[in-house]
This record gives C-alpha cells, structure tokens and sequence, in this order.
C-alpha cells in the first residue's frame, strides 16, 4: 500500500549511539570512558542540527535512576525534499556517531567499520584515535587499578 499521512521515525536509545551505559550488552565499549555521559548527549544535539523533530535525554534505561544517559529522537517523515534530506543527514550521523565513539574506546569491529566507511563517504570526517599498548599504559601507571 501507500502511505497517505505523514509518519514518524522514532528511537529511544538501545542503538549505537543512543546510550551510555556500562550495563548494556550493545554498548561495546571496552575503556574506562564507558562509565561517561558524552554520547547520548552529544548524539541528541547532532541529531537536532540536523533535522530531527524532536530530540530528547532521558534517563534509567532498566537500570535505574542516575546509572545510564540514553538520548532518542523523533523525525516526521511527510513524504517532502525536505524530510527525505533530513532523514538522510541525520541517520548518517547517528549511526556514524555511534560507530566512532565505539572506535575511540578500542572495539575493533567499530574500527573496521569507521575506515570503511571513512573510504565511502568523503563527506564523513572521524577522527581515528591512536591506540596503545596496555603494556606500555601499566608501565608508566603501575599503581592504577585495571578496568575489566
């Protein structure tokens, strides 16, 4: 069928950019910045540069309150230019977003995924980070406790 009314794409978190949480099977982060609030807020603001209808920064997740940050959106897809181009420009972030973030924090299947599409798309700009060995880490902070 066709659709005659306009509908809403909408997410509240549990995707790749979307939570911040070290709770969650999905999050894949294997630092010690798991246990920060940066994503879902920093997800919410691009996805609102970018066209979504409403965005919003949430909390609890299952978990409880004050232990995860869990950002959505809702986009009112109309059928117009404008909508499509608003669709395209704001899942292209937030998917990449989240790809990115999880190849900062050392997730290597996000590495891989990041350099690929880093070499599709020229219009993406991502910062790759520069890994160390752990070894090395240890080393020159022997006294720090070692994050699981």
């Amino acid at each position: 069928g066709h659709l005659h009314a306009p509908e809403v794409l909408g997410r509240d978190h549990h995707d790749v950019s979307g939570t911040d949480s070290p709770f969650r099977e999905t999050s894949n982060i294997y630092d010690g910045s798991r246990f920060t609030a940066d994503m879902a807020v920093h997800n919410v603001i691009g996805d609102s540069f970018r066209g979504a209808t409403w965005v919003s920064i949430h909390n609890g997740g299952g978990v409880g309150w004050g232990e995860v940050i869990n950002g959505g959106f809702g986009l009112v897809l109309d059928g117009s230019l404008e909508a499509e181009r608003k669709l395209q420009s704001m899942l292209f972030f937030d998917v990449n977003n989240g790809i990115a973030r999880r190849s900062w924090a050392r997730n290597p299947e996000a590495r891989f995924a990041i350099e690929r599409e880093l070499a599709r798309s020229p219009q993406l700009q991502v910062t790759l980070p520069n890994l160390v060995a752990d070894s090395l880490l240890d080393s020159l902070m022997p006294d720090s406790p070692t994050i699981p």
